[in-house]
């Protein structure tokens, strides 16, 4: 008899992980037994008001109705079933009086974020826009005009295809990890789990901050826009309206702030588009009135060239931040895995193919504003300052100034459009990214607990309450002066400006941590993961990353044009995002040596120590193998021109 309740058990935990959809409202259906499962807080009879459903969707879930299968992965499941001595077997890991005491920080980690419940409604075209939608922004539309002026056409040509290098071997390993891993957080949370605890709050509290900071400045970027057609409206009129536009865009939820990314991204896409065909039709003549060939005249002569003549080599240095800037998003499928429905199918799918359009999108426009633009023109240089310090002063526009200068009427408004839809696109993405941090954070316990607070609807519910106030300072706009303002842009920059480099270099080290786990276990990554990449990917991109910043310290402390003389203020408006983590990760360091015993002299978990199976979503490796091996063979039996594809694709 004990042996069949064993197996009973076994085999419930088994189908439980099949459920689909996984959500929180509802009913779901175990595809196993095809018995429907009701998942709502109201019993089946009971039917009541759009009022009521709407305020109770407020309150946090009633986790004791609720069984551990749900929302928890299969090797978290299977983890506290085959442990009944310690655990209550049938208590889910969110119910708030499951007891932690007897795990270690790692295993608590590992199975707590493979716990969450926060909403499951992601499919792939919403990954793809997601990425798209946070890494097309400003950068690209306005951005792009300040590295110009400063490497030239063909230096920025250079650093941008170098940094496209480096974030496609990133996202690549984020890729790997992500399937296997589809956990709160993602690589926020894989710091703590393949590295080390501090290290992992020093990343998380800089990429929340990253977040944090950037919806005030995008929400002040929109206002500044709207001025291009009337600048006699105060900014804070539109300011308003904008924040609470994106305040109920993510209070729908994920599926909300999904949708409405798609809109966003396909708005942007078009523009680009179309921008990339008119510049064309305006090199080779074809733009009336005058039907003058411009060609490449703008990479010679008096006010063009290929790159800057003055000190080349440290303003294409300078210009890898706005580079990194721009790209800066393209990790949110990553952090959108724990939502997604099918990861295994969706994420690596989105990676390749938000990558390749982002690749496209940046080098095609790139070319194209090299051809158009000299890169001495002085309209690159602008004159608004708080505009040009929210980053778009619509002035300084490449795109704008291309179009103008064909003598196009009507179209400089049109693309002054699309860059106001561009920044509260990045604002919108701000909150998502931000919120699912905190939450993160929270449940680590690397935050306040009250961050990790999941309503009914699987909204982070506190976690965007966060962000939703510190947005407010964007109404800093009000302050009087020019100077009073641009200061105080500056600095909240500075925060978030080197974030995302410091997250693409610890996701390479988390990638490599947990190779390394795998192999200190003599496991062989191509036979249990569904997804692999190449693991010399992260170590070009941890050495580059590691490069990256040494480069730009260099650049900012002495920039050109300052005689070789340092310049401390300007360093510090730049790079102040280092000294940040460097500060988060000491005094993190010191409290886990006087509170947890771990010593100083430990930077890292050894590669035994490291957990490489609680989260995974699929534990079984034998089903692994199998499905592996199928998948492996079916491809042998596609055309070469199918594989190659599939690779890149």
């Amino acid at each position: 008899m004990e042996h069949n309740s064993h197996t009973s058990m076994t085999e419930k935990t088994m189908n439980s992980v099949h459920m689909s959809p996984r959500q929180t409202t509802g009913t779901t259906v175990d595809e196993y037994s095809g018995e429907s499962v009701n998942l709502s807080p109201y019993s089946s009879g009971e039917k009541p008001s759009v009022v009521r459903r709407f305020v109770d969707s407020f309150k946090p879930y009633d986790y004791s109705q609720l069984p551990i299968q749900y929302f928890t992965s299969h090797s978290a499941v299977d983890y506290i079933n085959s442990n009944p001595s310690e655990f209550q077997p049938e208590m889910h890991p969110n119910h708030p009086d499951f007891d932690y005491s007897k795990l270690s920080e790692l295993e608590r980690n590992a199975i707590v974020t493979s716990s969450s419940p926060l909403s499951k409604q992601l499919k792939s075209r919403h990954l793809q826009m997601i990425a798209l939608g946070g890494s097309i922004g400003t950068g690209l539309f306005v951005g792009v005009g300040s590295s110009l002026s400063a490497a030239g056409p063909f230096g920025l040509l250079i650093v941008w295809l170098f940094i496209a290098s480096v974030i496609f071997v990133t996202m690549s390993s984020l890729a790997e990890l992500a399937v296997a891993f589809p956990i709160s957080g993602a690589f926020i949370t894989f710091n703590s789990l393949f590295i080390d605890s501090s290290w992992g709050f020093a990343m998380a509290w800089n990429y929340a901050l990253q977040w944090l900071v950037t919806l005030p400045l995008e929400l002040v970027a929109a206002s500044m826009t709207i001025q291009y057609w009337n600048s006699h409206v105060s900014p804070a009129v539109f300011v308003a309206i904008f924040w609470v536009l994106i305040c109920i865009i993510n209070l729908f939820g994920v599926k909300g702030y999904g949708e409405a990314e798609s809109v966003f991204s396909i708005i942007k896409i078009v523009a680009v588009v179309g921008f990339i065909i008119l510049s064309i039709i305006i090199i080779s003549g074809g733009a009336p009135p005058e039907h003058r060939y411009i060609g490449g005249s703008n990479w010679h002569g008096p006010d063009g060239g290929m790159f800057n003549s003055s000190e080349p080599f440290k303003n294409m240095c300078s210009t890898i931040f706005t580079a990194a800037f721009s790209f800066a998003g393209v990790e949110l499928f990553g952090l959108a895995s724990c939502e997604t429905a099918n990861p295994k199918a969706s994420i690596p799918k989105a990676m390749k193919q938000v990558f390749w359009r982002v690749l496209i999108f940046y080098i095609g426009s790139i070319i194209m504003i090299g051809l158009l633009v000299p890169y001495k023109s002085s309209q690159l240089l602008g004159n608004n300052t708080k505009a040009a310090i929210a980053g778009v002063d619509i002035n300084v526009s490449p795109f704008v100034i291309a179009i103008q200068s064909a003598k196009i009427p009507a179209l400089p408004s049109i693309m002054n459009a699309v860059i106001i839809i561009t920044v509260l696109s990045v604002g919108n993405s701000s909150v998502y990214g931000s919120s699912r941090t905190l939450a993160a954070l929270g449940a680590l316990r690397q935050g306040p607990k009250i961050l990790n607070y999941i309503d009914r609807r699987g909204r982070p519910l506190v976690a965007l309450a966060v962000q939703f106030a510190i947005g407010l300072l964007c109404f800093l706009v009000l302050l009087p002066g020019k100077n009073g303002t641009a200061d105080a842009f500056s600095w909240m920059l500075s925060l978030s400006g080197l974030c995302s480099i410091f997250t693409w270099w610890s996701i390479c080290l988390c990638h490599l941590r947990f190779r390394a786990a795998l192999r200190a276990r003599a496991r062989v990554a191509e036979e249990e993961l569904v997804y692999t990449t190449n693991i010399w990917g992260s170590w070009y991109g941890l050495i580059t990353l590691a490069i990256i910043l040494g480069l730009q310290f260099w650049a900012a402390l002495f920039p050109t044009g300052n005689g070789g003389k340092a310049d401390v203020k300007g360093f510090f408006q730049i790079y102040l995002g280092g000294p940040v983590v460097f500060v988060c990760y000491a005094l993190h360091k010191i409290y886990a040596y006087f509170y947890k015993g771990v010593p100083l002299t430990k930077f890292y978990y050894d590669a035994k120590e490291i957990d490489v199976d609680t989260g995974r979503r699929e534990i079984d490796l034998e089903i692994v193998k199998q499905e592996i091996a199928e998948m492996r063979e079916q491809a042998r039996n596609r055309p070469w021109i199918y594989r190659l594809y599939n690779v890149f694709c």
